[in-house]
């Protein structure tokens, strides 16, 4: 497999399309849904939603780890997940200034 060609764009843009990547499964989207929802949770709460082995759920984590969309925090035998609010509001943002020249934020959203 050929190497992916990030330079020449910004580090936004080569930042965003990680963490695009890392949400492009449908797993790692219903975490982040799970996620925005409750203030944190263990990984064996999020295996009783998902119709994936607990070994395929720390998976996805570590994926959204990786790109900052979620912390981990150890409390005792447990690690405790929760989104990373400002990593997401990044994610939001850059949303709404696609398409807008200026870049700046879309007012109707």
């Amino acid at each position: 497999m050929g190497v992916t060609k990030t330079t020449g764009f910004s580090n936004e843009t080569n930042d965003m399309s990680e963490i695009f990547k890392a949400i492009g499964h449908p797993a790692r989207i219903a975490i982040i849904k799970l996620l925005s929802n409750i203030p944190s949770c263990v990984c064996g709460e999020i295996v009783e939603v998902l119709p994936l082995a607990q070994s395929t759920v720390s998976r996805h984590l570590t994926e959204l780890k990786k790109v900052n969309l979620i912390h981990a925090v150890n409390k005792g035998n447990n690690i405790y997940y929760s989104l990373n609010q400002e990593t997401w509001k990044k994610v939001k943002t850059f949303i709404k200034t696609i398409g807008k020249p200026d870049g700046s934020p879309f007012d109707c959203c």
